[in-house]
């Protein structure tokens, strides 16, 4: 299992939860408003952290975090994810994992072994604006799959969407209807990334869509799934009621 950098207590990752956070190396994805790039790019020769040593603080820390997330890059590109999930969850601790939903053969061994509790899925577009968003061919299938896979399954899961400026009101509700009745759906405010790469596209200079638009938006998909969040409009989280 390969691990590039750790978050000891987090707030926000895990809902309701005070979280330890493991990010692991690489992507199959370069979608160019990532906040982890630096992950995606250095991983060739990136200097790896003991993942043994993450696992002691957590058996040190049972007391203090109420669970562990694991994201990425694209965590389940980990040939020892699996393994490693096991191992934290014998600790005791329930397990969030962050996922483009890429690999839906995957995720769904994760969850009939029982060692999820909780997925974020990113749906980054609508089927059809994917590549376009993502920077690379996506199998569309599997992004359907993984989708089909929470919305029918039982495991807690929230979907997630940054509202980035290539997208529409249209492309956004063309999202929702595609998750219809999802226990939770949140839209992200687009910010620009702060990165150590010398990565440049002319993508990253738009402005982003202005909270009224936002909230526009939101106003038509609330209706669309179970629940609904904002976060980032105004640089702080919103629920629209």
């Amino acid at each position: 299992m390969k691990i590039v950098g750790i978050e000891k207590n987090s707030f926000v990752d895990y809902p309701g939860k005070i979280a330890a956070v493991a990010f692991t190396p690489g992507c199959n994805m370069n979608c160019f408003y990532c906040h982890n790039r630096d992950i995606i790019c250095k991983n060739q020769g990136q200097k790896l952290l003991d993942a043994e040593a993450f696992l002691k603080f957590l058996a040190k820390r049972k007391a203090f975090l109420d669970g562990v997330v694991i994201s990425g890059g694209e965590p389940t590109l980990q040939a020892g994810l699996e393994a490693y999930i096991t191992r934290i969850k014998a600790l005791g601790y329930p397990v969030k994992l962050d996922t483009n939903g890429t690999r839906p053969q995957i995720l769904k061994r994760l969850i009939d072994k029982g060692l999820l509790d909780y997925v974020a899925m990113d749906v980054k577009a609508p089927l059809e604006k994917y590549e376009e968003i993502c920077g690379i061919s996506v199998e569309l299938d599997c992004i359907e799959a993984s989708m089909a896979l929470l919305l029918e399954g039982n495991i807690d899961y929230e979907f997630r969407t940054t509202f980035v400026p290539q997208l529409t009101e249209e492309d956004g509700v063309n999202i929702a209807q595609r998750i219809k009745g999802a226990r939770r759906y949140v839209l992200q405010q687009f910010r620009r990334p702060v990165m150590e790469t010398d990565f440049e596209d002319c993508r990253l200079e738009e402005s982003p869509h202005s909270a009224d638009r936002i909230y526009s938006l939101g106003e038509q998909i609330k209706r669309l799934v179970q629940d609904f969040e904002l976060r980032g409009v105004g640089w702080n989280h919103a629920s629209l009621q």
